[in-house]
């Protein structure tokens, strides 16, 4: 029941963070298009309101016009939208789903012995440890050096070096799937917490001077969108941490810290061409191809890198029977999908169980090699290939 139970949760978090995760990354990256495309007002009214960009839209069969004031708006309106709870939402459900797919189950989802043998308790904590202290070392960087002339180079040349030696790291202490997810994971708490130390505070102090009287401090304004257009760079790298649970060629290579920061250079190069472009179109900057094109061409070096090498063939009978197959499920399989454990909610201890997820099986153990989770049980290349000429041949049990 607790694993039935578990798997729901699984479901409806995922289900949940995906959701509110399309918000949050729609509306930043409608945010970055609109202060891309703004343009000077042409209406004295607009100038004389104090409006600096404007930008008319066609959507849904109406028409807009947002505009933007370069200080505070005549008037504030008594209801104004705050873009916040998209990203709490989005960090709020992506840790419970963390918390219960690898930190309730460190011995099979965070630890592989085979990279670092260490207690579940340790590896929880590093886990964690990750999260809070990329934090913490690139708001340093942030607040010593976003100010400073040629600021914004500076703080992203530090903080691609400090995601590198944070890829490098998690790789050499668990799991190559959890090392990924960690790093992904440890970058949009960055992002949340940026929202919620910066740009929110910030946007809380403007309003308060507005409404009081008060001067207001441009500072506010250049630290919140600074952290903004860093979340909008930050935000493909991570899409490509969540997703590369799925694909084992990845995180189970011998050098998968390379590939993982390789992927993500490619993605924070390719999400800067789309940022560019918008300016480009107004004339504001160069056509922003060479970004897309080295994007691109990290992506090629990869996937030439990662091609299969070529194997030796595994010799096994013309056919196989359940009989032969047997044996495999009880000392690979069934430790985690059986009757005390029934990991997915998934049986394998059973003729007519195996059967039914025969398609699952061959998937996860022939096509994908995800299965066993870190190949924890040692599930030999001779052994998969038994497994895919016993489901070639029809999956027959009886």
């Amino acid at each position: 029941m607790e694993t039935y139970l578990l798997d729901w949760a699984n479901l409806l978090l995922r289900w949940l963070h995906v959701i509110v995760a399309i918000a949050w990354i729609g509306s930043s990256f409608y945010f970055v298009f609109l202060d891309s495309s703004l343009t000077p007002p042409e209406d004295a009214q607009l100038k004389k309101d104090g409006v600096s960009g404007e930008l008319w839209a066609v959507h849904g069969g109406g028409f807009y016009h947002p505009v933007k004031f370069a200080g505070a708006p005549p008037k504030l309106p008594g209801h104004l939208h705050w873009f916040y709870w998209e990203s709490y939402s989005t960090w709020l459900s992506g840790f419970a789903l963390f918390l219960i797919s690898y930190l309730w189950s460190p011995s099979v989802y965070l630890i592989d012995p085979k990279v670092m043998a260490w207690s579940p308790a340790g590896a929880i904590a590093a886990a964690l440890a990750f999260l809070v202290v990329f934090w913490l070392l690139y708001d340093a960087i942030c607040r010593t050096l976003g100010q400073s002339k040629n600021g914004d180079a500076k703080v992203g040349a530090l903080v691609l070096v400090l995601v590198g030696i944070a890829a490098y790291a998690a790789t050499q202490l668990f799991a190559g799937r959890a090392a990924f997810l960690i790093v992904g994971s440890m970058i949009a708490t960055a992002m949340s917490a940026n929202v919620f130390f910066w740009i929110i505070p910030g946007q809380r102090t403007v309003v308060a001077d507005i409404q009081a009287g008060r001067p207001i401090d441009p500072i506010h304004g250049k630290r919140g969108k600074q952290r903004s257009v860093h979340n909008t760079y930050f935000t493909l790298p991570v899409l490509f941490s969540m997703l590369s649970n799925h694909y084992s060629f990845t995180y189970s290579h011998e050098h998968n810290w390379a590939i993982l920061i390789g992927m993500m250079f490619a993605g924070a190069a390719i999400r800067q061409f789309f940022v560019l472009r918008h300016g480009f179109k107004l004339g504001r900057n160069s056509h922003p191809w060479p970004y897309a094109a080295v994007g691109v061409f990290v992506l090629l070096a990869l996937i030439v890198w990662l091609r299969p090498a070529p194997v030796q063939a595994v010799a096994v009978p013309d056919t196989v029977s359940y009989a032969q197959l047997k044996p495999i499920m009880e000392q690979r399989c069934v430790m985690c999908h059986g009757e005390a454990l029934a990991s997915k909610n998934v049986r394998l201890d059973s003729p007519e169980a195996v059967k039914q997820h025969a398609q699952a099986v061959y998937q996860q153990v022939v096509v994908t090699k995800l299965m066993p989770m870190n190949n924890a049980t040692g599930l030999t290349e001779e052994e998969r290939a038994l497994v895919a000429k016993w489901f070639k041949g029809g999956a027959r049990v009886d």
